[in-house]
């Protein structure tokens, strides 16, 4: 089981010009394996960082992070990341993105070959595995991310806003892909959002996290990502106790902004 431990986890950045912002404080999380957790806040309380930490791309100030009982000191093939832009390779078409990992841990690609096309047909690529990424469209792109990720099988999948630049429909249709391949695969998905109703559906496990210094707020167990599985996600929001956990946490949200503008307001 590859369950992850964030133990005192704090972080701060020393500006050029002297002093210093502290962006997180005292972060302490048990992630189980197999657990869909959201993240939101208020711009600037961290969330961005805090997934940073997890993958190793930053090293905190203070605290550690392990998972599967190791310390985690910097990237590694057991964590994926799935960035808002999909960072993929203009120059490769669709098959050669998504076998990129294998191909770089020596798989040869009698083996890996089968995998790709299965992660193609799992995100519904099938069809266009011989196209140029630039030929695809946005929600197209964030597809091949997922399988390029996938394609490394790593236990945790970070994802950073990873539908914050999708059109309403088409990010609709990824949240559903995105709850079904949580079901399909039982990895474990941290996922950074802006969006209530995105954090609502796509978390059972749901983190608020209040302004700087980011530390973790009010923290919900919930029954949606389990009830969208399969489902469509406009039926979902129309449960009752959906409408009232957005209407909680939107209020929660405007009330840190409104705590953010005065602390600006009094600064200048």
């Amino acid at each position: 089981m590859s369950d992850l431990h964030i133990a005192d986890i704090s972080m701060r950045f020393d500006l050029p010009g002297g002093g210093s912002v502290q962006a997180l404080e005292n972060i302490n999380l048990n992630i189980k394996s197999g657990q869909l957790l959201s993240v939101l806040g208020p711009s600037g309380c961290g969330k961005t960082t805090l997934l940073n930490i997890i993958a190793g791309f930053l090293a905190p100030t203070d605290g550690d992070i392990h998972l599967d009982g190791q310390l985690i000191e910097g990237p590694g093939p057991e964590r994926g990341m799935v960035f808002q832009q999909g960072a993929l390779f203009e120059w490769m078409n669709v098959r050669k993105n998504v076998s990129f990992g294998p191909d770089m841990k020596g798989v040869p690609r009698s083996k890996s070959a089968p995998e790709v096309d299965r992660l193609l047909e799992m995100v519904g690529l099938q069809d266009f595995k011989d196209k140029a990424v630039y030929e695809l469209s946005g929600g197209m792109q964030q597809r091949v991310a997922l399988a390029r990720c996938l394609a490394n099988d790593p236990d945790v999948i970070l994802m950073d806003e990873p539908l914050g630049a999708l059109d309403a429909l088409t990010r609709e249709k990824m949240q559903s892909l995105v709850l079904d391949l949580w079901k399909e695969t039982g990895k474990t998905i941290i996922l950074i959002t802006h969006s209530v109703e995105e954090a609502l559906l796509l978390g059972e496990r749901l983190l608020v996290m209040a302004p700087r210094p980011g530390r973790v707020h009010k923290e919900y167990n919930l029954p949606f990502a389990e009830l969208g599985v399969g489902a469509d996600l406009r039926e979902v929001k129309k449960h009752p106790d959906y409408t009232a956990k957005r209407e909680e946490i939107l209020a929660m949200i405007w009330e840190m902004e409104e705590e953010i503008m005065g602390r600006t307001e009094e600064a200048n």
